[in-house]
């Protein structure tokens, strides 16, 4: 196994790695306070586009630890930096199926949201000007309508963007289903493939290493899925290490094409790591 050192810089996962819905795992409290004392910069990067940057802080800050919305990444804040680097937001209307998380770092930005059946060429003959892009994030108020909408747009040539294709989530009712499973049931009504923004692509670990400054070789991805958080890191060519507190197992290793650069149980294991074999950068 590659020995643990050369690290400066972690892209830490949540979801399954930190918590199960709203239960800390435990050691988490430990973990960031080994990580400033180590002087380990760090990017909390999430598929879960449900949350904004903000609600991640005050949900921390319940848990006991204090962290800042810019060390904090989201696959719908993703979405919106990428949308941003390719269209005029100004000029561009997105329909969201998705929550706070999802819609807040567009509106932020300048695009236009639009409403429930605001379709381009809508068959009851009124005016109304449909959506460029459909976004789909996580949504724990999806109806019908919202997919309906999601469908039409798309059927009518918007752009299918997804913030992540988990289709599964760890929560602390056990594991239910994720974003994924929503963008199946679009991919079933329209064919078409959504563009994903989150892990397992790499753009949402490119711009936490921007955000970071720091160079890939002394960068480590922490995460709980195989097939999104260690395959992005690969895709990315930077070091992960596979925590067993969320949806991979031992099992899962053995058959996978790629694997983690380590793997360790959970949290305090890698808070413990870090402490024996992490020489403290000096400032």
């Amino acid at each position: 196994m590659e020995p643990f050192i050369n690290i400066r810089a972690l892209i830490i996962d949540m979801d399954g790695v930190l918590w199960h819905g709203t239960q800390p795992l435990p050691g988490l409290t430990d973990f960031f306070q080994t990580l400033r004392e180590r002087q380990i910069r760090f990017i909390l990067a999430t598929n879960n586009a449900s949350l904004t940057p903000e609600e991640y802080v005050t949900k921390l800050a319940k848990m006991g630890v204090t962290v800042s919305q810019n060390q904090i990444l989201t696959s719908g804040t993703a979405t919106a930096l990428f949308l941003s680097k390719r269209v005029n937001p100004t000029e561009t209307r997105v329909f969201v199926i998705g929550e706070d998380g999802a819609t807040q770092p567009l509106v932020d930005l300048g695009f236009t949201l639009t409403g429930l059946y605001e379709v381009n060429n809508d068959n009851n003959g009124a005016s109304k000007r449909g959506a460029d892009i459909v976004v789909c994030g996580k949504d724990e108020g999806l109806t019908w309508h919202k997919l309906a909408t999601a469908t039409l747009n798309i059927r009518a040539g918007a752009e299918f963007i997804g913030t992540n294709p988990d289709t599964t989530l760890p929560t602390e009712h056990g594991i239910t289903h994720g974003n994924g499973a929503i963008l199946a049931a679009l991919t079933a009504a329209t064919g078409a493939i959504p563009t994903i923004i989150g892990k397992p692509e790499p753009i949402i670990y490119q711009q936490a290493l921007a955000l970071l400054g720091v160079e890939r070789d002394e960068t480590v991805a922490i995460g709980d899925r195989l097939e999104t958080d260690i395959l992005g890191a690969v895709r990315t060519g930077i070091r992960s290490i596979l925590v067993l507190t969320g949806i991979s197992t031992e099992e899962d290793l053995k058959e996978s094409d790629y694997q983690p650069t380590w793997i360790m149980p959970d949290i305090r294991a890698l808070t413990q790591a870090l402490q024996d074999l992490v020489s403290p950068i000096p400032e």
